[in-house]
Order: C-alpha cells, then sequence, then structure tokens
C-alpha cells in the first residue's frame, strides 16, 4: 500500500457537556496547542497543520526529531503541538509567534521556546496505514513505537486512560493551570476517519469566575453579549473575556442594572476584535462599569484574557467591582 502524503484532513471532534461513562471508551488528555499531523519518511518530513500547510519552517527541532525517526521507522503520527512557557505552563500566544517565523528566527525560536508534540495516534506505521484500524490496536501500537524506539523530547505520549474517574482530574483547576483543556473521549472500536466530526468527543474543562461588565454589544437594555473586565495594579480597566449570547432572561436581568457609560470610560476609544485571530472590528457600547456576574470559562487564557467566549451564568449584586481579583489573578 503507498503511503500516505499531505495532505489528510484530521478527524475532528464533536464537543459535550458532559463525561460519557460507559464501557468501550478511551480518554485522553486534551492539551493547549496546534494540531499536527507529521508525515515522516526518509528524506521528507512535513508537519501538516489542522487545514493542510506545512508548520515544518516554523519547528525545525521537529523536523530534525522526525527525520531522525524517518531514518529507522517511517511513520505518520497525529498530535497536538506545543511550547511552555516561562512557568512551565503551555503558552499558546508563544506557540502563535513562532509559527509565524521561519529561517533563522525560527532556529533561534526553538532554542530559546523548544515545541513538543504530544502524539496521540499513528495513522501508518513503515508500509501500514493504520486507520481503518481499531481505536485500541493503533493505540498499542503507538505505545509500542514510543517503548521499541525509546522516544523522548519533543515526542511525547499523550496520556490515555479507560477509567472516567481518571479522566475526571483531567478537568480540574490543577490541571488547567499547565495547559490541559480538557478531555478527548474516544470509542476504543473506532477506526480514524479523516475529516469527519462526531467519532470522536471532546469536553472542556470549565470553572467559575467574577468579572464587571465593561461594554456590551446590542442595546444596552437589552444586551446580546457582554464585554468582561477586570482592573489591574494600576487602576486600568483590561478586557478579559467576551461572552457567548446570553439568554433571554439573563438579558433582561443585566439590561435592567445596566447604567450610562461615564465620559472618561476607558474604553470610548478601543477597537476590539470580532474573534481570536480575527481584524474584524466588535461593535460595541460602553457601560458603567459597575456591575458585577459571574461567568463559566474553559482553561484556553492567554495573557490573563479568555481565547474562547465565556458563558454569563448570573449577576453578582453582592459583590462590587473592588471585589473583583484583579488582571491576571
Amino acid at each position: 500500500m503507498p503511503v500516505l502524503t499531505p495532505p489528510v484532513a484530521p478527524i475532528l471532534a464533536r464537543p459535550v457537556e458532559r463525561m460519557p461513562r460507559r464501557k468501550g471508551l478511551a480518554y485522553e488528555a486534551k492539551w493547549d496547542g496546534f494540531r499536527a499531523v507529521s508525515f515522516m519518511q526518509p528524506g521528507s518530513v512535513y508537519v501538516q497543520a489542522r487545514r493542510g500547510s506545512d508548520m515544518g519552517p516554523a519547528f525545525p527541532e521537529i523536523v530534525r526529531a522526525g527525520e531522525e525517526l524517518a531514518s529507522v521507522e517511517p511513520c505518520v503520527l497525529d498530535g497536538e503541538l506545543v511550547v511552555a512557557g516561562s512557568e512551565g505552563r503551555l503558552d499558546f500566544e508563544l506557540l502563535a509567534a513562532r509559527a509565524r517565523r521561519s529561517g533563522q528566527r525560527a532556529a533561534a525560536s526553538a532554542h530559546a521556546h523548544p515545541a513538543h508534540l504530544i502524539v496521540f495516534d499513528v495513522l501508518q506505521l513503515g508500509e501500514q496505514v493504520t486507520m481503518r484500524l481499531p481505536y485500541r490496536e493503533r493505540r498499542q501500537l503507538l505505545e509500542d513505537l514510543f517503548a521499541r524506539r525509546r522516544l523522548s523530547a519533543p515526542w511525547t505520549l499523550c496520556p490515555a486512560t479507560t477509567d472516567p474517574d481518571q479522566a475526571e482530574e483531567w478537568l480540574t483547576p490543577e490541571w488547567a493551570a499547565v495547559g490541559v483543556e480538557g478531555v478527548m473521549v474516544k470509542p476504543t472500536a473506532g477506526t480514524y476517519r479523516s475529516g469527519e466530526r462526531g467519532g470522536w468527543q471532546k469536553l472542556r474543562s470549565r470553572t467559575t469566575h467574577d468579572a464587571v461588565i465593561g461594554a456590551v454589544t446590542g442595546p444596552i437594555s437589552l444586551p446580546a453579549t457582554v464585554l468582561l473586565a477586570r482592573f489591574d495594579q494600576a487602576g486600568r480597566m483590561r478586557l478579559v473575556a467576551r461572552s457567548s449570547p446570553l439568554p433571554a432572561a439573563l438579558r433582561q436581568q443585566i439590561g435592567g442594572v445596566l447604567g450610562p457609560a461615564p465620559r472618561d470610560h476607558p474604553w470610548r476609544e478601543i477597537t476590539f476584535s470580532a474573534g481570536w485571530g480575527s481584524r474584524e472590528p466588535l461593535p460595541h457600547r460602553c457601560v458603567n462599569p459597575s456591575v458585577v456576574v459571574e461567568f463559566e470559562g474553559d482553561a484556553a487564557i492567554d495573557a490573563g484574557r479568555w481565547r474562547h467566549a465565556v458563558r454569563v451564568r448570573r449577576l453578582r449584586p453582592d459583590l462590587s467591582p473592588d471585589e473583583v481579583p484583579a488582571f491576571g489573578k
């Protein structure tokens, strides 16, 4: 059978709200990084991004390791490309910055902030394409590969278990603090269905926090979403999150207590993007930053700001803005 060649669309996961618990499931830690399918053949290494582009020029240390592995055991591995920050937590912003570099700048970045590939699947091993094998067999082949070749950095074998209680631990704040976003759930009898969404499931770890409403989208009296803020040590109001669309009842509750923004509101001249990685401006209306809400967010936090939209749970009339944790806390 011919070897796989890029691009190969990776299998995708469907989000779920609760941990599935039944026989025939495996659980893996979900990491905060870039999806990477690595094609390693003698004389050719291609580190494929989720959308098909080659990330190899930006991550020369992964290419070098791939060349070494290809010389003894050609393979195609699926995993998550990550970079650790100064405090040991996975740093998504640093990873994204590295992805934009090439040449000497990429080599310098690889030395200063080396990347790792957390591997969770094998799509081809030698001349055997393994995508039609059940997950449990692919996992065994992957574990055997790591043991046989004594793979170490930049290769890391993704932790996996069939015990849902153990998987629940990956949803705790302690794991979120080091960059584990949640849990991937995979049927042990399932094949690798390229490009499909639904065979795998993902459950994000979520914790609750408090913040001040600094601005809204839509009318102030009936906001569609809210922009949440915290104050830094210098007293500056800093954006920490954007909310998902508010439920109808919560729109009315929040709209009923919001007040007009003072003239010196710090966000009057600021433009916010419509989403992470987007240049489209987000139309917003500033409000009096006096209303505190409780929100639920995942573990994807970049420099004090939640990358994904958060879910507002309720008003906190019992808290004043000066009781909200400081920015970055």
